[in-house]
């Protein structure tokens, strides 16, 4: 029988990869488990639930086991919203080996406007090691040969920790707008599990030992509030959207308890390019909150704040180093 058509699935420590052979089409996704935190961006904009949170496993606070995703085989259609919606670039989506995602190409979902862009001019170069040392990702390097910093723009997650590391030198576009809120007073003695999903130093551990916040580095992606012990109540509700004057109805949640989380995470809108569909909207009633005209956190005022600088590794030593 011949294997054709049907989707092949392979799972490692450190990824999930599947793949559908067809006639003139092959397709292939790959989950790096590394780079997941388990956000659950992907499993709610899934259109066909194949993608399932796997929750991290905690010993006294503190994560032992990374949250992840797992993916069902046999629903995956293949369309790509996880990719295009994935914060920490997790997900590769090829098609016959080039990069390709099916539904922005066929303009039913947008590519996101999302951008990491290094002024030379503006850089002191002394600070070269400490820019790519405070990447979490790896994704900053010094190219010796051009004397300039570079970045592989592919697997950048928009944390803007360069552009404080910098004093502003690298200029980062992120595209969703939102907010996150750290009350302290709510968590659980000893928690910090919080901080070791974080795939930025929006959430981190301070020179006191203490969980501390820096906003400006956070991405929204929400695996803080996934991983927390600490869980939201929810109530269904019906929500009706309209598409192209189609009316339409959907069961949604809404949190009854946000003041007593002790980490509250919103997506408010995201920057994208021109599209009108119904995949698109739905995907948005999932992931955004109605926070129609609220304001970014100002990057101007975010160059100057020296708690963001003193959340980077070394950047204590830096303002010290400022100081005289």
């Amino acid at each position: 029988m011949s294997a054709r058509g049907l989707t092949k699935k392979l799972t490692t420590s450190a990824e999930i990869v599947l793949e559908r052979p067809m006639v003139t089409r092959h397709y292939k996704m790959v989950w790096d488990l590394d780079r997941c935190v388990g956000c659950q961006i992907g499993p709610e904009v899934c259109p066909k639930d194949a993608l399932k949170h796997v929750d991290a496993r905690l010993e006294d606070g503190r994560m032992v086991e990374r949250a992840s995703v797992d993916v069902d085989a046999e629903t995956c259609i293949f369309c790509g919203m996880c990719a295009v919606l994935c914060p920490t670039q997790a997900i590769t989506f090829t098609v016959n080996g080039q990069k390709e995602i099916p539904i922005v190409d066929y303009e039913a979902f947008p590519s996101l406007i999302e951008s990491t862009v290094f002024e030379r001019e503006l850089f002191d170069f002394e600070l070269k090691d400490f820019v790519v040392n405070n990447c979490p990702t790896n994704v900053i390097s010094y190219n010796a040969e051009a004397d300039t910093m570079q970045v592989d723009d592919a697997h950048c997650i928009r944390c803007r920790q360069c552009e404080v590391a910098s004093s502003g030198a690298f200029q980062v576009v992120q595209p969703w707008e939102g907010m996150v809120r750290l009350n302290r007073e709510k968590c659980q003695p000893g928690c910090l599990a919080c901080a070791d999903i974080c795939p930025t130093r929006a959430l981190h551990i301070d020179d006191d030992g203490e969980l501390a916040l820096a906003d400006y580095y956070c991405i929204k992606c929400g695996a803080c509030m996934q991983i927390c012990p600490v869980k939201p109540e929810v109530e269904k509700y019906s929500a009706v959207y309209r598409v192209k004057d189609v009316e339409v109805r959907r069961v949604r949640e809404r949190v009854l308890n946000e003041p007593e989380l002790p980490i509250w995470v919103e997506r408010w809108r995201v920057k994208h390019s021109p599209v009108d569909s119904g995949a698109w909207r739905e995907a948005l009633q999932e992931v955004a909150d109605d926070k129609a005209g609220a304001v970014e956190i100002d990057r101007t005022r975010a160059l100057r704040r020296r708690d963001l600088l003193k959340a980077l590794a070394g950047g204590k030593a830096m303002l010290d180093r400022k100081k005289n």
